[in-house]
């Protein structure tokens, strides 16, 4: 593989053009996109105030996003289904159905406080294949291998796992018995158990561990059951001998939100590596890929997670909050100077594993305040000289730590990771 694949950022007229990111940004095999208002392009208004027409405008926005990089909707590995209202998710389910035929990506549904346009009642992003690749690499039609256990729960609008390249995303997993389709008993603890035994039996059905997670996200309801979670998330990783050795954990975003299907309390979903690959992609190229893990001094440091995991030709970045490194504290109770932290955080990691801002794919943004976000973009332009990533933000009513704001990224690793050629 070459050192130099080149980032595509591509925009089209046939969905809302944003000042402050991208469309669509391709990097080797996955393509990012970003999150889609319920935004007529036309007019650059929202839609009826309707939570039908508002998702199907989201879908359509993100289906002319995806022809218009030659793809079609079933190329899609994930979409992520940002809700005012989680009651709306039935009425939402009956126009997703009409944009996929004989296949469905993974998924995550989540209600959220605020969404970036008053009046919007829904937003929606999404993860593409891209099996031409990036220049320079060889066009490639690498073939999805999208799979099922019956021992996790089945959902009839989403796929427990879909692999693409080296990469295999897991959908969104809800404290569920496979056996009941019912939401368990108990509190917290018994939610979070269940939650991660599902992505574990999902792993297993396709011979994979916990410790080949690069990514995972966590979203919970209440902030103060965070620690809870935790005391049940570190008796799952790391999970073998080798990964307890050099204490492995995967990179790491922990998210409040309003509501979750089911009336839930958790939900955890999982980015994976796939060292297998998929066809037909050759076999000397398809095993031993090495993730690596890496933390800096001149970024906070977390107990239970890592700043940056690499795998492939991407690297996760775990959710950056307010924090002075050196300290450990939150820095100041002002947006302009919490959203500056963040940025330099990420910044931190980044320029740690000789890369740069505008290797930057995607950026996720949460805010405590969703009218703070004129102030932050006139911070986060400053931190990039190129063409701006995908991005997606969403408010929420907490943050770990009180914060005002925190930010994850995903980031391309031209370089890959050993044993590339």
């Amino acid at each position: 593989m070459n050192d130099t694949i080149i980032k595509l950022s591509r925009n089209t007229d046939r969905a809302p053009i944003s000042a402050t990111s991208t469309q669509s940004v391709a990097f080797s095999h996955y393509n990012n996109i970003s999150a889609q208002l319920p935004i007529d392009p036309k007019t650059g208004t929202l839609v009826a105030a309707e939570i039908t027409a508002q998702a199907k405008q989201c879908l359509d926005n993100i289906k002319a996003i995806v022809e218009s990089t030659e793809h079609l909707m079933d190329n899609v590995i994930k979409i992520t289904v940002f809700l005012k209202d989680i009651a709306d998710m039935t009425a939402v389910d009956t126009v997703y159905r009409t944009f996929f035929s004989d296949y469905l990506p993974t998924r995550n549904v989540v209600m959220v406080a605020e969404l970036p346009m008053s009046g919007a009642l829904v937003q929606m992003d999404a993860l593409l294949s891209n099996g031409e690749g990036t220049h320079p690499q060889a066009p490639c039609e690498l073939a999805k291998v999208a799979k099922n256990t019956d021992n996790a729960p089945i959902d009839s609008l989403s796929t427990q796992t879909v692999a693409f390249s080296h990469y295999n995303n897991v959908s969104a997993q809800l404290p569920i018995n496979p056996a009941s389709g019912q939401i368990i008993a108990g509190g917290i603890t018994e939610q979070t158990t269940q939650c991660l035994a599902n992505i574990k039996k999902i792993l297993t059905s396709i011979d994979v561990g916990v410790d080949d997670i690069v990514k995972i996200n966590v979203f919970i309801t209440n902030l103060s059951d965070i620690a809870a979670v935790d005391d049940v998330y570190s008796t799952f990783f790391p999970d073998t001998a080798i990964a307890r050795a050099v204490n492995y954990l995967p990179a790491r975003t922990v998210t409040m939100v309003s509501g979750l299907p089911m009336g839930a309390l958790v939900q955890i979903d999982a980015v994976l590596s796939h060292g297998d690959g998929t066809l037909p992609q050759a076999v000397e190229d398809r095993h031993g890929i090495v993730i690596k893990a890496n933390n800096t001094e001149q970024a906070p440091k977390h107990s239970l997670s890592t700043q940056t995991v690499a795998f492939s030709h991407y690297n996760h970045l775990s959710g950056q909050l307010p924090i002075n490194p050196k300290t450990s504290k939150l820095i100041g109770s002002d947006i302009k100077v919490q959203s500056k932290q963040c940025l330099e955080n990420i910044k931190a990691i980044v320029e740690s594993i000789d890369h740069k801002m505008d290797d930057i794919v995607k950026v996720t943004i949460q805010l405590k305040d969703i009218s703070d976000i004129d102030t932050v973009n006139d911070i986060y332009t400053t931190f990039f000289d190129g063409e701006l990533p995908a991005r997606t933000v969403f408010g929420v009513s907490a943050i770990p730590m009180d914060a005002l704001i925190q930010i994850d990224a995903v980031l391309s690793n031209a370089e890959g990771t050993p044993p590339v050629r």
